[in-house]
Parts: structure tokens; C-alpha cells; sequence
């Protein structure tokens, strides 16, 4: 077997234990609020369990929102860049650390105008120079189809790819599963074990009645994970308290000092995960994530095998 060799990459990534890549082939299926809920999910599946989320959806990035972060800066320490951490209020050890090229924008609405060389750069910055720790997980949010930051990710994380995997998620209707093929495909061509399909926005559930509206057709993504051959995951119906609040984190006063507003920060973040275990989306993601759990060493040892 040949020598994997040591980059700053897999240097600094050795602690961390699996690292799941959440891609879609389409903007608009909810990819970034799956992402925010594995990670929000996996933090709940054990008292000690350490979760990181890394956005590189460098022209969009969201998960600071939706976990309550907006505002959060970045600060620099003699052992890299710290992480921001949602859950800083809680008893313990802070163990959800979150990075995302949201937290350097000096302003939330200033656009990101890269080229590729940039985004690469960028990137390997955030798998290089974070100080993430020992974590059990790290969610990977990625933009949408298979460009630039998807092929950065993976050549840079080339050294760790036995701890790699990938979850895609779609929408039930025709045009996201066309879409969710070609990324499958990808993960094909580039040999990234799949964990599994998630088919978002799985009907609509009435608050008041319970009744659901299939508003986008529904068992598409079942029955593309089957004839590809990849495990279904779960279907997500549209959950409108975790709409609420995903999508309904205020915004930090920016004219506030930087301590006050990063305080401000932490009691909003600390909320929205204390908030989420109550939403119906909480108890889906809780099964499909102790499916996860019990899969990912087989699918990771499957993966290096097929390599050998």
C-alpha cells in the first residue's frame, strides 16, 4: 500500500474521527438546513459527542444564521483561527464548533467575488488553519452542483479519505433528482463513499390538522436510492417551527463592541439548540442520525478496502 503523505491538512485534521460531506446537485433543496440539523443532531446523540460544521459554501454561506451566529467573529490564537462555538453557554466544554467564511465579511450583505484560485486558498485555510480539536464528526456544508469548492475539498482532504463520507440530499421532484444524480456521480467519480439520500421538503405537514400536502410529489428520492443502489436515509417533510426558527435568528447590533456582540451571539446560538430538540424535524434527524451513526464504520472501511 503506498504512504499517504502528511500535509497541513492531515495534520491538523487527525483528531478528528469522520467527516461527512453534505452536497446536493441543485440549489433550493434545503442542503444547508440538513447540514445545520446533522450537526445540531449529532451534538444531541451523546453527552461527550464533539461536532464541528464547516461551511464552504464560500458565495452563500448560511449556517451561521441558522445556528444563530450571525455576527460571531473570528479570533486568532498562536494555534490558528478558533472556531466559533454554538453552544459556548451550555455546562462543559463548548463541544459545536462552526467555521464559515461568514464570520470575516465585514458586512453580512457584502457579496463574495472569487475565482477559483481563491476559493481553493480559502478552503485549505479552513481545513489547515482552524483549530478545530478532537472532534467525533465534522459536517462539511457545500454549495450546490459539483464546481470548484467540491474538487478543493477533496484533493485537499486526500490524506484522510478513509474518514470520508457524503450524504446527498434532494427534493422529491423530477428536476432535483436529475440534479442529485449528477452528484451522485460525482461522488462515484471521485470515490466518496455515500452514506445516503435524504428527500427534503417531503410534503408539507399542517400545523393545525396534521394533514400532509404533498406539495412536491413525494418517494422520488426512495426510489432513485434504489435503483442506484444507496441506502435512503428518510424523507423530511416541511416543518414549519424549524423554518421559524432557522430562519428568524435577529440580527447582532454590528455598531456594538466586539465582546458585546459576540455575548449576544452565544445566548442566541445556545437558544436555537435548546429550541431545536422540540421541533418535530428533531425526532426525524434523531433516527436518521443514529442510522449514521451505526453505518459509518462499515461504509468508511468499505471505502478503504475498495482502495486497496
Amino acid at each position: 500500500m503506498a504512504t499517504v503523505q502528511e500535509t497541513p491538512v492531515s495534520r491538523r485534521l487527525k483528531t478528528v474521527k469522520h467527516i461527512i460531506i453534505v452536497c446536493s446537485g441543485k440549489g433550493g433543496v434545503g442542503k444547508s438546513s440538513v447540514s445545520a440539523q446533522l450537526a445540531l443532531s449529532l451534538h444531541a446523540s451523546s453527552p461527550s459527542a464533539r461536532v464541528g460544521v464547516l461551511d464552504v459554501d464560500l458565495t452563500g454561506p448560511s449556517i451561521p444564521r441558522m445556528l444563530g451566529l450571525d455576527g460571531h467573529g473570528v479570533h486568532q490564537s498562536s494555534d490558528g483561527w478558533v472556531p466559533v462555538y454554538a453552544d459556548a453557554l451550555g455546562d462543559g466544554e463548548p463541544r459545536l464548533a462552526c467555521m464559515s467564511v461568514g464570520f470575516l465579511l465585514k458586512k453580512k450583505g457584502d457579496s463574495v467575488v472569487w475565482r477559483g484560485p481563491k476559493k481553493n486558498a480559502m478552503i485549505r485555510q479552513f481545513l489547515s488553519d482552524v483549530r478545530w480539536g478532537e472532534l467525533d464528526y465534522l459536517v462539511v456544508d457545500t454549495p450546490p452542483g459539483t464546481s470548484d469548492e467540491h474538487l478543493s475539498l477533496i484533493e485537499h482532504l486526500a490524506p484522510v479519505h478513509s474518514r470520508l463520507s457524503a450524504v446527498i440530499v434532494t427534493t422529491p421532484q423530477a428536476v432535483a433528482l436529475l440534479d442529485a444524480m449528477k452528484c451522485l456521480s460525482f461522488t462515484r467519480a471521485v470515490a466518496l463513499p455515500v452514506l445516503g439520500l435524504i428527500e427534503n421538503m417531503s410534503g408539507y405537514v399542517c400545523p393545525c390538522c396534521g394533514d400532509v400536502s404533498n406539495v412536491f410529489s413525494t418517494g422520488g428520492g426512495a426510489e432513485m436510492a434504489r435503483q442506484e443502489g444507496v441506502p435512503f436515509l428518510g424523507s423530511m417533510p416541511i416543518d414549519t417551527e424549524l423554518v421559524t426558527l432557522l430562519d428568524a435568528a435577529e440580527s447582532t447590533d454590528l455598531s456594538a463592541a466586539d465582546e458585546q456582540r459576540d455575548e449576544a451571539s452565544e445566548a442566541r446560538s445556545f437558544g436555537v439548540l435548546q429550541r431545536y430538540q422540540k421541533t418535530s424535524s428533531a425526532k426525524l434527524l434523531s433516527a436518521i442520525v443514529e442510522n449514521l451513526i451505526s453505518t459509518l464504520p462499515s461504509v468508511e472501511h468499505a471505502s478503504v478496502s475498495g482502495s486497496v
